[in-house]
Formats: C-alpha cells, sequence, structure tokens
C-alpha cells in the first residue's frame, strides 16, 4: 500500500505471516516486529536513499527494494534490487545481490521461498529465486495502475491472483502446474462489475477476497470452484479499500479503507456477523432484497481517517479472544481485541516511528 507521505512514508507491508511490518521511507527502510512491537533493524538513506517500496521474504535476510521519493539512491522507480543483509561489506553495494531492471515503473514486488512476483502498470512477471534467477512467466493485465497482485505464501500451493482482462474479474494462475513458456487457458473469476480495487489471498491459497472501487462489498470466492462463497458489506458509501487480510486460520476476515473504519467479519460461523433489520421483516422488493441480504461486520474500530492504513491478526491469546492490528502511514500502530459477541477494545497505541532498533537487523 502506497499514499503520499506523511512523516515521511511513502508504502507499508506486512511480511507473508504478518509476523512484521516493513516500512518505505523518505528516510530508507524500517523493519518492525509486530507481537512485540519492535524495530528489528533499518538503512539508512545513507545505504539506500530514498523508498518507494519494500518487501520482505518471511523473516530472512532479504529485502526487495524499489526506489522512490525524492532522493533514491541506485536507480529510479523501474528496478528491484535485492538487498542481503548477511552478506558482508562495507559498502551498501555489497550487499546489493541482484537487480531486475524494466522499462516502465515497478508498482508492486511479491516473493515467496522459491519465486519473485514483479508487478508492472499492463504486465506481471514471474521469475525462479533467489538463486540463478530466471524468467519463467509474464503476463499481461488489464490496467493496474495500483499494482495489484497476490501470492499465496504457502508451500502447498503456488496460487498467483491479479485483475483479469475483464473489468471486475480476477485471474488465478497456479505457477506449479502452469509450464514456462507456454499460455494456459486463464482461469478467471467474475467478481465485480467495477474494477477491482483490492485483492488478497488467504494463507493456504484456498479463498481469494476482492473488492472493487465502489468499495461497498467484499466478496470471497473457492479458488477450486470459482464459486461464490459469502459476500460481505463494508457500508453503503463507497469507499478506497486499502487493505483485506485474513486471520491465519481463515475463520475471519478484516479490511480498512479511506474511512478511518477497520472492519472485521466472520468467515468460519458467519451466524456472527450482523444482518440488517429489513432481513428479519420477511419479503422485500428486488431492488433492496441484495442489500438487506448482505452480512455486516460484527465489529469495527477506527484509526485517523486521512491516514491510509494496513490491517492485518494479531497472535491468538485465547480461543474467545481475538485481535487486530492497524499501522497507519502517519506512524501510528493500533491494536485492538475482539470477542465472537462483536465487542471491540484497543488493547495497545504507540507510535512506531518513535521507537528505537532493538538490534541489527
Amino acid at each position: 500500500m502506497t499514499q503520499q507521505p506523511l512523516r515521511g512514508v511513502t508504502s507499508l507491508c506486512f511480511n507473508q505471516d504478518q509476523s512484521c511490518f516493513c516500512c518505505a521511507m523518505e528516510t530508507g527502510v524500517r523493519i518492525y516486529n509486530v507481537e512485540p512491537l519492535m524495530e528489528k533493524g533499518h538503512l539508512d538513506h545513507e545505504q539506500v536513499g530514498s523508498m518507494g517500496l519494500v518487501e520482505m521474504l518471511h523473516r530472512s535476510n532479504l529485502l526487495a527494494l524499489v526506489g522512490g521519493g525524492s532522493s533514491p539512491k541506485f536507480s529510479e522507480i523501474s528496478a528491484v534490487l535485492i538487498w542481503d543483509d548477511a552478506r558482508e561489506g562495507k559498502d551498501s553495494k555489497d550487499k546489493l545481490v541482484l537487480e531486475f531492471t524494466f522499462t516502465k515503473p515497478v508498482l508492486a514486488v511479491r516473493m515467496r521461498h522459491d519465486k519473485i512476483i514483479i508487478v508492472l502498470r499492463n504486465r506481471i512477471y514471474v521469475y525462479s529465486f533467489p538463486d540463478n534467477p530466471r524468467k519463467l512467466f509474464e503476463f499481461d493485465t488489464r490496467d493496474n495502475p495500483k499494482g495489484l497482485c497476490d501470492l499465496c505464501p504457502s508451500l502447498e500451493k503456488q496460487l498467483l491472483v491479479f485483475p483479469g482482462h475483464k473489468c471486475g474479474s480476477l485471474q488465478l494462475v497456479d505457477l506449479a502446474s502452469t509450464k514456462p513458456g507456454t499460455s494456459s487457458a486463464p482461469f478467471t473469476i467474475n467478481a465485480h462489475q467495477s474494477d477491482v480495487a483490492c485483492v488478497s489471498l488467504n494463507q493456504p491459497g484456498t479463498v481469494v477476497a476482492s473488492a472493487s472501487q465502489k468499495g461497498t462489498l467484499i466478496r470471497l470466492f473457492d479458488t477450486q470452484s470459482k464459486e461464490k462463497l459469502v459476500e460481505l458489506r463494508r457500508g453503503t458509501d463507497p469507499a478506497t479499500l486499502y487493505c483485506i487480510n485474513f486471520s491465519h486460520d481463515s475463520s475471519f476476515l478484516c479490511a480498512s479503507s479511506d474511512k478511518g473504519t477497520v472492519h472485521i467479519f466472520a468467515l468460519k460461523d458467519t451466524r456472527l456477523n450482523r444482518r440488517s433489520a429489513l432481513a428479519r421483516v420477511g419479503k422485500v422488493g428486488p431492488m433492496i432484497g441484495q442489500y438487506v441480504d448482505s452480512q455486516w461486520s460484527l465489529a469495527s474500530f477506527t484509526v485517523p481517517a486521512e491516514s491510509a492504513c494496513i490491517c492485518a491478526f494479531g497472535r491468538n491469546t485465547s480461543k474467545s479472544v481475538n485481535s487486530v492490528i492497524a499501522i497507519c502511514v502517519d506512524g501510528t500502530f493500533h491494536k485492538y481485541v475482539f470477542t465472537p459477541d462483536g465487542n471491540c477494545n484497543r488493547e495497545a497505541f504507540d507510535v512506531y516511528l518513535d521507537i528505537c532498533d532493538d538490534d541489527d537487523f
């Protein structure tokens, strides 16, 4: 997720299991542990210049860096640099072990233990990674100005999802069964009537969630059968969704938007979600039928509305209490706990940009 810099933050993203998050800044890169919140390391402006994007590979020493901001050091926004912090060397260039260069700006990067995905506005590239990288696939996409894409981190499933050619559609590619150099039949889900604005896979890659530019509904689909599993209503007013994430066991889903509200939905037991009062009335006209049938969030909390944020689930402390973490580009960290009956309370607030180093990265 990227936004105009607030406190010098240009983008934020979680690692693959949401145990860490990384922060691309005008002043370099900062890496944080989520629970407990602490800075795990940073690359300063002298080392890397200003950064546009940064992506972690789990909790390893490898980072994918894309320059950006006002003073990038190594290259422009059309290259992905792989930084290996375990490499010896006094000069920062000694730690840059790989470079992927393109003719157009890089909008997103995703990594798994054996592949790296690089997203441009109309094309997605897949390379083997990190040893002897070679291009495995390239996919043409619909105009994708946000660089939307998600990659399943599971060892069992190598699923990639991105906007399809048709407006509002999702394209799913199983990278394990698709042979390099061949064009397999696209596996497409017609998810929305307007362009897709946010997309996310659950940890095992069995469910995909998406929202359109309208931002009122989140739809979930089975990635095997393409069937719609559930439709969740964020609200009635249009909104820009910043982030959708599943809990680790796919029991819950959270979503953040420019309304400054983080919504939490139940997936395993959807009876926990709120329903419209009209749903209890009985028959309604076709116009409001869909609205009535929608499921509303079981809990929600607010963050500063003017500040974009990413959200994810924390580690469970008990079966009856779950938590959601929201990380905002204004430098704030919010942790809320919620119960299945919809109670939601703040447990922690911090300013992560004011936290000092815990140890060397």
